[in-house]
């Protein structure tokens, strides 16, 4: 007689593997829990403060989001180095910050889509400074979204995106980052972007620019933590400000003081965050729920009807 072998009935097999399934997004789901109520919840930003340094340092700082990072850091007690194009609109957002807040300022106009010209000029301005924040702000982005060979101006737009958001975040970074690590201490906060967690069609490039700075932030992190240096990528969904061509806010497109008082609660906590409690959902929704393919053709197809509508307009016009 054969004898029998041992043998576990198919749907045995299934059942311990839905249990396992089961099991582990039940893990994660209860980390994922746990973590938000940690960071949203609990999480304080006390520590963004003075004892890191008398001084920090805002890029893109006399608008928008960059402005919301200089006023809210202003308020903690930290004197602030506003940096951006505009030299008038600097000793303005200068003169407001020093009136509410008590404040030392100090403004240096440069232009970071003219990288050969400012670094030297910067570098000056910040000399003798103990810096202990550095807020990676300036942008650019399109006009409106385009396919890439369509974009007006291409070569010189390409030049610009590059300039302004990747050059800017590393020149910066290689200028304040040495005085950090004299002192074993400091905080590089990099604004990067929701759309540099994937790829988003017709708006490619900047797209892609705000990917560049997510990846260098969390490669600088992991170099620099244990050096007493915190480096935390920034990444916005849809803010109130002049660049998304937002004028009103919402509960889930703040203004630029709501997501800058909320991201800065996230430092110590985060080395990437969304910043802000309605971003975050968004951000685990579209990375962790709905296949990045999916998002991928929905950001084609909404740019595309943004394209559309704009270029109809100004035929009209």
């Amino acid at each position: 007689m054969a004898s029998e072998g041992f043998s576990v009935p198919c749907s045995s097999v299934f059942l311990y593997l839905g249990v396992g399934v089961a099991v582990w997004w039940g893990v994660r789901a209860a980390w994922a829990l746990l973590s938000a109520l940690r960071v949203w919840v609990l999480g304080s930003g006390a520590q963004v403060g003075p004892r890191l340094g008398k001084w920090a340092v805002v890029t893109g700082a006399t608008d928008g989001i960059g402005k919301a990072y200089a006023v809210e850091l202003a308020k903690r007690g930290i004197n602030i180095v506003l940096i951006s194009r505009s030299a008038d609109k600097l000793e303005a957002v200068a003169k407001e910050i020093k009136e509410k807040s008590q404040v030392e300022t100090k403004t240096i106009a440069a232009d970071f889509g003219k990288p050969d010209v400012i670094y030297d000029k910067i570098q000056e301005g910040l000399s003798g400074l103990e810096i202990g924040i550095l807020v990676n702000n300036v942008g650019v982005s399109y006009d409106y979204p385009e396919y890439f060979l369509d974009i007006p101006d291409l070569d010189n737009m390409l030049d610009k995106l590059i300039n302004v958001n990747i050059v800017s975040v590393c020149k910066m970074t290689r200028l304040v980052l040495p005085g950090m690590l004299e002192r074993s201490k400091g905080f590089i906060l990099n604004i990067s972007s929701a759309s540099g967690m994937y790829p988003v069609p017709l708006l490619t490039v900047y797209s892609a620019t705000k990917a560049f700075v997510d990846f260098f932030s969390r490669g600088l992190h992991a170099e620099y933590k244990n050096k007493g240096i915190t480096v935390q990528s920034v990444l916005p969904f849809y803010v109130a400000t002049n660049m998304s061509k937002i004028r009103k806010p919402t509960w889930d497109k703040p203004s630029p003081g709501t997501y800058a008082k909320s991201a800065l609660n996230t430092v110590g906590l985060q080395t990437q965050t969304n910043g802000y409690l309605p971003h975050a959902f968004l951000g685990w929704l579209t990375t962790s729920v709905i296949p990045v393919s999916s998002v991928i053709d929905w950001s084609l197809k909404a740019n595309e009807g943004i394209r559309d509508r704009l270029l109809k307009k100004l035929k009209k016009n």
